[in-house]
């Protein structure tokens, strides 16, 4: 398996973006979910902000792709009683399929899509959660409306997914829209694997019948989980990078295609956690890739034990941030 065009060995080293650890904003204590895409001339970042309370959906904004600045919340908790009020993490917009092209985003029906999750209770992914559909006609990208019921629920699926779904990756071929998603199984401690459902119209969805297509490896680094997929086609073939877990370390992996439903894995992590100290000693997870001047930019969730001065904290010890490795040595002045 010749995995070279999609390596991103060489690390950043420190966030790019950290939750302002504020009271009363929704990312007093962490950052999470990156997904990086090219708009009118700038670069974008849509992530998730937790205040302790729940989840909540933002945009960040760009010139060079390290320096991020916060632009606004585009995905709110409401008080209404609606299935998806206590928590809305965004994790995916329509966009061109294309790893080497730039990233920008894709219409369908004059409007632009995007796929959160939305877990039922407050807390710290509490409850099985719910995939929901966003839309706008707001070329700011500021203003989405919702759905008003979600597209795929857990009762609905098969055991290994009636925990809960949730980071979601939408990709459109040839007519056909696939919704990749990572499940979790009931058990707990749980195992976490990634399905695909199809649709055409975005609203009425269809499992695959051999779900799941990109399963944990027994006794592997992704023996516990096998989630976050981000698919991108490169020339006729496709790959999904995703992270794997084995209830230790969560780390970068990357499984190739040649039809979008037969997946194989390379057999090793391709981002390993750092070393003690290091701003991913911990996570090294959930993977966003784009191309730009020909260097793959691999975005990606990063946690550490907290340290004096850290400006958040989450579940009282760990420091999450969002932080990038590139295909080439581009962090180096």
């Amino acid at each position: 398996m010749d995995i070279q065009p999609y390596v991103t060995p060489y690390k950043y080293g420190k966030p790019v973006l950290v939750g302002s650890g504020k009271p009363g904003s929704f990312d007093r204590n962490s950052v999470d979910c990156p997904f990086v895409f090219e708009h009118r001339s700038r670069f974008y970042m849509m992530y998730v902000g937790y205040d302790g309370i729940g989840y909540q959906t933002a945009l960040a904004v760009s010139d060079d792709l390290l320096s991020w600045e916060h632009l606004s919340i585009i995905l709110q908790r409401k008080e209404d009683g609606a299935w998806d009020s206590q928590n809305v993490a965004g994790t995916w917009i329509l966009r061109e399929n294309e790893l080497d092209a730039p990233p920008i985003l894709k219409k369908w029906d004059n409007k632009y899509w995007l796929v959160y999750h939305s877990y039922p209770h407050q807390g710290y992914e509490e409850g099985p959660a719910k995939i929901g559909l966003a839309w706008t006609e707001d070329e700011d990208l500021l203003n989405w409306h919702r759905l008003p019921e979600p597209i795929l629920v857990p009762e609905e699926g098969a055991e290994w997914e009636r925990g809960g779904l949730y980071k979601e990756c939408l990709v459109e071929h040839e007519g056909t829209f696939y919704l990749y998603y990572n499940a979790k199984t009931t058990d707990v401690p749980w195992v976490e694997q990634t399905g695909v459902a199809f649709s055409n119209n975005l609203r009425e969805w269809t499992r695959y019948e051999h779900n799941p297509v990109l399963p944990v490896t027994p006794e592997g680094w992704d023996s516990g989980f096998a989630s976050d997929p981000c698919v991108l086609r490169h020339g006729s073939q496709w790959v999904m990078y995703y992270f794997g877990f084995n209830f230790k370390k969560a780390q970068e992996g990357l499984a190739l295609s040649d039809n979008l439903l037969d997946w194989s894995k390379y057999p090793e992590p391709i981002i390993e956690v750092g070393e003690a100290g290091d701003i991913d000693a911990v996570f090294a997870h959930k993977p966003s890739v784009i191309s730009h001047n020909g260097v793959l930019y691999h975005f990606y969730c990063s946690c550490r034990k907290t340290q004096e001065g850290d400006r958040t904290i989450n579940m009282g010890n760990e420091f999450r941030t969002i932080t990038v490795a590139a295909s080439q040595d581009v962090f180096r002045k």
